[in-house]
Formats: C-alpha cells, structure tokens, sequence
C-alpha cells in the first residue's frame, strides 16, 4: 500500500515508537490521528506534523469508539492502524512486599491486550466498507508485542502475557480480516529507548545495549518506525510478527 495520501491511526502516539511512526508516515504524505490518553501530547505532535490529536484509553470501549469516529469524521476512514500504546510493569508474583495484586496483572492485559483487539476492531470495521485497491487491500494493521512475548524475564509475568497474548491474535485476526483485504503484522521490539529507558543514566542505557550481540546498543524509535513503514508498503507481509532485536535473547533476569 501506497502511504501518500491514507488516513493512518496511531495509538500510544504521544511519546515513543508511537511518535516516532507518526512522524514518519506524515513525512510520507499520510494523514495521521494521534489516539492517547495523554490529550496534551497528542496534541503537540499532531500540531508538529500537521495531523489531529485524540484523547484516548484504548482499553475502554466507549473512549475508543469515541476516538475512531472522531478520527475517521475529521480525517476519512483510515486504511491504516498503528498500535503502539501500551504499558511496561515490572513486578514479582511474590515479591519483598507481598503478592502481586490482580488489579495490576490485570492492567497490564487490558492495554497491553484488550486495548490492542479494541482498536483493530474498530478500524477493521471501518476499513472493511471501503472500496478495494486494484490488489483487493483495503487496510493494514500493525500491533506492537514485544521480545518478553517469547522470553520474559522475571517480574514480567503481566508484561510478557500481554504482549504474548498480541502475538497470538495476530495469525487469527490476519485469517479473519483476509477476506476483506485487511493485513495484520505484529513487530515485536527488544530493547529500545524508551521514554522510561532515556531517563536512565547513561551509563546503564550503555550496558543494556550491550546485551544486543549486534548492533550492541539500544534500538531506536526511528528503526521501529522503518520496519512499520516496509510492512505497509509490503502486501505479502501478513500475519507475522517480526523481532526487531538485534539477535537478542533475554535471560531469566
């Protein structure tokens, strides 16, 4: 797909691999909606690269719907979903102060997870009514898992379910939406900077990059953006999720 001139949805927009993309597909001639729950970040960005700024909790169902047609009213129906809000938890089962609470696994699978389906159902929805390309697409969607999915790390039980949880949609949504010539791809980062990772000092960033055997260094949010960029253009790119890691294999802890 051709990204000049598509209405693009990106989720989690506001900082991070999110901004970074939609920086990226504005710069290839895409109209792009910022959905985040931070409302004044999403603003700034979409002010920056001339695209709109939406105030969303993806896992909320009502907030989300709320969003999609905002976007889809102002901008057109997008052919194109970025999913990248998410969030990052490090906790025991059992740690020093107890068990973990439910409430905080919980969280994790409901915007890491549901917060994910519920935007692809939306714009699947949506996308699904539009007309066809010669090629029989009409959209592709792009969701954010993470390496924890395949080897989490101690402290990451409600992370790497989450996220092990979006790569498991991914070949059944691709199967399902095939019919209407709607594409799914997972990527799946491994260790990237992150606003959470950039506020480390720099003498730790540096260490957790040399854990990648190569490049040895923390992935960047303009590699992420790339990769999203060769999938939407790539129709035979469907239904995988694709490590973007630089070899890494993550030990117990």
């Amino acid at each position: 797909m051709r990204i000049d001139g598509q209405v693009a949805l990106v989720t989690g927009g506001a900082s991070g691999l999110g901004e970074a993309t939609a920086r990226a597909l504005a710069a290839g001639g895409a109209k792009v909606a910022i959905l985040d729950y931070n409302e004044e970040g999403a603003a700034r960005i979409a002010s920056e690269i001339g695209g709109i700024g939406i105030a969303c909790n993806v896992s909320n169902a009502e907030s989300a719907e709320a969003a999609v047609a905002k976007a889809n009213a102002e901008l057109g129906t997008a052919r194109i979903l970025i999913n990248c809000a998410g969030v990052a938890p490090a906790q025991k089962m059992l740690g020093k102060s107890g068990v973990m609470p439910l409430d905080d696994f919980r969280r994790a699978i409901e915007i890491n997870l549901i917060g994910t389906f519920n935007l692809l159902r939306l714009f699947a929805d949506a996308a699904s009514k539009l007309d066809p390309f010669e090629s029989g697409e009409r959209g592709v969607a792009i969701n954010t898992a993470s390496v924890a999915a395949y080897e989490g790390q101690i402290g990451q039980t409600a992370y790497g379910a989450s996220k092990a949880g979006v790569m498991g949609l991914t070949l059944p949504a691709a199967r399902e939406l095939a019919q209407f010539g709607i594409r799914v791809c997972t990527i799946a980062p491994g260790i990237f900077e992150t606003p959470m990772l950039k506020g480390l000092p720099e003498a730790a960033q540096q260490s957790l990059g040399q854990m990648v055997p190569f490049p040895p260094r923390l992935g960047r949010a303009t590699e992420y953006a790339s990769l999203a960029l060769h999938i939407i253009s790539n129709e035979m790119l469907n239904g995988e999720t694709i490590r973007l890691d630089g070899a890494i294999r993550m030990a117990p802890k």
